[in-house]
């Protein structure tokens, strides 16, 4: 079994051949401006512009806690926004990061890019401004991605990083 790719670098660039998934955690609220997504709007808009479309139609869609959306970027990459986060403050609920909706959207995650033939490319997803442990993450994406023979690329950026 494979294990999990660890590189420095920008997830937002993957450099390998084939079809590529970029993979980051977004809240339920429709915030989308700190963090990941700024990097991932600077190359690309499409994923920002059809993430707050899926927020406000939210009464007739499936926007939620582990919902996930796959925005076709370039011919062969696209950008899954997945809903792994509960708004964007720590509060007296704890973290915004919530475990159960990062597997399920790595559950949705995992059929799609399997018919994609895809590989899967992210940040530490829920670990930024979420606040979640990697020790915490790391294994739901060995079992939802890894274990299905899903080639998974963890992106760290180095020194420096604002």
């Amino acid at each position: 079994m494979s294990e999990i790719t660890y590189v420095r670098g920008d997830a937002t660039v993957p450099s390998v051949k084939g079809v590529k998934v970029i993979a980051h955690v977004c809240n339920d609220i429709g915030g989308w401006g700190k963090g990941f997504v700024v990097a991932l709007s600077r190359r690309r808009p499409e994923p920002e512009a059809a993430y707050r479309a899926w927020h406000r139609g939210r009464a007739t869609n499936d926007f939620g806690l582990g919902a996930a959306q796959f925005v076709r970027v370039e011919p062969y990459m696209w950008a899954a926004n997945m809903v792994g986060q509960r708004g964007i403050r720590t509060g007296s609920k704890g973290v915004p990061v919530r475990y159960e909706a990062i597997d399920a959207a790595l559950g949705r995650l995992a059929q799609k890019t399997t018919e994609l033939g895809a590989s899967v490319h992210m940040p530490r997803i829920g670990c930024g401004l979420a606040g979640g442990a990697w020790a915490r993450v790391e294994p739901l994406i060995t079992e939802r991605l890894v274990r299905r023979g899903i080639s998974v690329t963890v992106y760290d950026h180095g020194e420096g990083r604002s």
